[in-house]
Formats: C-alpha cells, structure tokens, sequence
C-alpha cells in the first residue's frame, strides 16, 4: 500500500512548481515521486548540492583573468579609482 508523504512548502514555492510541472505534463507528485526514484538509482541526491554563490563565480572569474596575465590594482590604486569616480559623480549632479 503505498504510503504519503507531507511536506510544508510556501505557496508561491507551490504554485511555481505546479506551473512548471503542468508545462513539462506532470503533476507535482509525479515529479517528487521522479525525484525519489532517480535519488534511489543514484544512491544520493541526484544532482549537485553545493554552497557555490555569486562571489564563488566573482572569485573564478577574477583568479581566471590573473592566470591569463591580467594585473590587479593594489589598494592605493582602487581607492584613487574609487575617489576619483565619487568626484567625477559629484561634478555631474551639479
């Protein structure tokens, strides 16, 4: 006898899924039952689970352009950028 599964979800949360499901011909619970079958065949969770962020792709992108011989402005230099740019801001709101 098969057995239910509750589980607490926001409405928009709820609502989104349900869109997206509709659109791919699945109702909600075919798709977590997919979900649990392909989390059984892969022996985990069946796609990555990582703590990756905007910052992580910031840092790739930044340690990317020092490996391809790219210079980074020391500290002096980004600040006299950064006073020069309020300056130049400033002048303009005038």
């Amino acid at each position: 006898m098969p057995k239910t599964i509750q589980v607490r979800v926001e409405d928009k949360l709820k609502e989104s899924a349900d869109t997206l499901f509709a659109s791919l011909g699945l109702d909600t619970s075919t798709a977590i039952r997919m979900f649990l079958i392909a989390a059984m065949e892969s022996g985990g969770i069946p796609f990555p689970v990582t703590h990756r962020s905007d910052r992580d792709d910031s840092v790739l992108e930044a340690l990317e352009r020092r490996i391809n011989g790219a210079a980074f402005l020391s500290f002096k230099q980004s600040l006299a950028n950064m006073r020069s740019a309020i300056k130049a801001g400033t002048e303009h709101e005038s």
